[in-house]
């Protein structure tokens, strides 16, 4: 399988923080959080942390679009596994591309939200830092939970520099999955693109903590709304 070619997204596994049929309503006036597990998960993992979030606002979980037993593993995966923390930019780009696409479904059939940001644990927490790096006016904020930062050059870094919109990185020193040339590569570029909240928990490895859940929760709280003259650029 070509992990690089076209992805979609399974919109029928979405998990929402409302019903359905009330999602025209809701996106009307409440802004949308994108969230995205690790490798090897799938959507109803992190959709437990949604009444730990803030209210006034609709949570999607998302499958990622690639089994996980070609590569050894349950679950789904954002991309395949190489190099530690070094995936293959093309496969987080088709990755990226996905979600991309599901969002504009959503928002034909549901209408535009007055906000998206995205949030992401381990190899969601790379989806959330790529996905503003490939769509830098797409979204307002994001939320990388023990995640990393790809190398190399995306499309939207430019716009990234100029605009530096939020982001939050919440780790323990310690994770003993997340490869140290990943933490170094995201400390090099992160503080180039977003204006960073960085976040120490000891002691969670490679997990989330009520303690940093309260610090993402006022991040949101923060972050979103946004005004949407922000998110178009300036030309």
């Amino acid at each position: 399988m070509n992990a690089s070619a076209d992805l979609i997204l399974d919109d029928d596994a979405v998990v929402w923080s409302v019903p359905r049929a009330e999602l025209s309503e809701r996106l009307a006036g409440e802004p949308l959080v994108i969230v995205m597990h690790g490798r090897g998960s799938h959507e109803n993992d992190l959709a437990a942390l949604f009444p730990l979030l803030p209210e006034g606002v609709v949570y999607a979980s998302l499958r990622a679009p690639l089994s996980g037993a070609p590569f050894g593993m349950g679950g789904w995966t954002w991309f395949p596994p190489g190099e530690p923390a070094n995936p293959a930019l093309d496969t987080i780009d088709a990755a990226g591309r996905a979600v991309l696409g599901w969002l504009d479904r959503v928002e034909s059939a549901f209408g535009a939200p007055p906000a998206t940001a995205v949030l992401g644990f381990s190899q969601g927490g790379a989806m959330s830092i790529h996905l503003m790096r490939l769509a830098p006016y797409r979204f307002a904020a994001a939320v990388n939970l023990s995640g990393f930062a790809v190398r190399g050059p995306v499309a939207g870094d430019e716009a990234l520099t100029a605009r530096r919109p939020p982001l939050f990185w919440g780790r323990d020193e310690a994770d003993p999955v997340i490869a140290a040339a990943g933490i170094s590569c995201t400390t090099e570029v992160v503080p180039e693109l977003f204006t960073v909240t960085a976040r120490l928990y000891p002691g969670v490895g490679h997990g989330i903590s009520p303690e940093e859940l309260a610090d993402v929760s006022a991040f949101l709280r923060a972050a979103l709304p946004v005004d949407p003259a922000d998110q178009v650029p300036a030309s």
